[in-house]
């Protein structure tokens, strides 16, 4: 079972998960607000060449973008965190995605638009290696996996709390969501006066192991872990990215033929997004028990064949609004809670030493390749015509993770090494 009796926790680990469950709702928030305004943004932006064609094309390069700036950051802070520490690179990071996603706000072109995307993204990769990692040390060992649960439910979070600022903000314009992104710098300095560095970090420090931290991924000790960790995020990040992600534009696809007013529109759209985490929130949930149960191996497996059945049926099949809102819970809780096995799988592969660069690596790395994803369903669309046949065809990648599982080594029952 999931709930956690608060007993066995002391007052300090709570404030630790508080804190990183809330740079990582944050970081969702930030990073969700650009697909729920992709539309009127870009129409904005690309002035009389706004076609669907254009909207996609260019959609999909500035999110292709966004993905290579995470994967960098991802990995580059990830570095940080086993250098400088898990709590110091936490504030930096929640800080940097949040000046820059209010930056986003002030756009004129696309480009600028693009650019900004990228350096919130350098922040939002680089805080979940920080703060997955710190609730990974801070934990006690009984209760590390259910820990990594709930933080990665933050994702989900941030959806509910984007999808409320979009439905309150509906008549405001796509700007203003972009300002309301500055928020997350609070978190920053809560975490700069509640959190400390962890100890398994300080003592791993003070035995003055030389480390090469990047290169000794690739060592053989760990070369197996690091490439299937790192493919089995590329494979998550890519069906996320190449498709859940484009739900807003399906559901405006689907009410084209409506006369409704933008805010009814953004409205609408916002009911979708609040349908798809709901399920999301359920699946990041459900994945612990089901890793501690079924092993980590047999939890992936249980959610990369539901991704691959959700997927076309949620993009292809529905042919109504309400349709859609029944089915897009069931998306949500495969290809969303796929990413809860990160935060448990990851930080059991690595020592201490290099434990951030690992995760953050596997977790990120693969975002470079997974960052075609949106510009394959850019092109797909710009090519077919439709956001749904386009994002349909992306559940084929959820195959390869499979056959991914048939390489990585089972940890259920193992406590993190020292």
């Amino acid at each position: 079972m999931l709930p956690i009796d608060m007993r066995q926790l002391t007052r300090y680990q709570i404030v630790v998960l508080i804190v990183a469950w809330l740079g990582w709702v944050f970081d969702s928030m930030d990073a969700t607000i650009y697909n729920l305004v992709l539309n009127p943004a870009l129409k904005e932006l690309l002035g009389p060449a706004n076609s669907a064609e254009n909207i996609g094309w260019y959609g999909g390069i500035i999110l292709a973008v966004f993905l290579v700036g995470w994967a960098l950051g991802g990995v580059l802070f990830g570095i940080c965190a086993d250098r400088f520490g898990r709590a110091r690179t936490l504030v930096v990071t929640i800080l940097i995605y949040a000046v820059c996603t209010g930056l986003a706000g002030l756009a004129h072109t696309w480009w600028q638009l693009a650019a900004y995307r990228f350096l919130t993204a350098l922040g939002i990769g680089g805080e979940w290696a920080a703060g997955a990692t710190l609730v990974a040390e801070v934990w006690p060992e009984s209760l590390r996996v259910k820990g990594a649960g709930i933080l990665q439910s933050a994702w989900g979070a941030g959806y509910f709390i984007a999808a409320g600022l979009q439905f309150l903000l509906a008549d405001h314009g796509w700007r203003v969501l972009f300002f309301a992104g500055v928020a997350p710098a609070i978190v920053a300095l809560i975490a700069r006066a509640k959190v400390k560095e962890p100890e398994k970090w300080q003592q791993a420090r003070q035995t003055g192991v030389p480390s090469r931290r990047l290169a000794e991924l690739f060592a053989p000790a760990h070369r197996r872990d690091t490439l299937v960790g790192a493919g089995l995020a590329f494979v998550a990040v890519f069906g996320l990215w190449g498709a859940t992600n484009w739900t807003p534009s399906l559901i405006r696809e689907l009410l084209a033929g409506r006369d409704l007013a933008a805010g009814e529109m953004n409205r609408m759209v916002s009911y979708g997004v609040m349908s798809l985490n709901g399920g999301a929130i359920l699946g990041y949930l459900l994945f612990p028990p089901l890793a501690e149960y079924l092993g980590r191996r047999g939890a992936f497996l249980v959610m990369l064949l539901g991704s691959a059945a959700s997927l076309p049926a949620t993009f292809y099949l529905p042919h109504s609004y309400l349709a859609v809102l029944a089915i897009l819970p069931a998306l949500g809780f495969f290809t969303n809670g796929l990413f809860s096995g990160f935060p448990v799988y990851l930080p059991e592969l690595y020592p201490t030493r290099i434990r951030a660069t690992g995760a953050g690596f596997c977790f990120n790395a693969g975002r470079i390749l997974a960052a075609s994803g949106p510009f394959v369903t850019g092109y797909l669309v710009a090519r077919w015509g439709s956001f749904a046949r386009a994002a349909s065809s992306v559940a084929v990648i959820y195959l390869f993770g499979m056959l991914l599982l048939l390489a990585a080594r089972e940890t259920k029952g193992q406590a993190l090494s020292a």
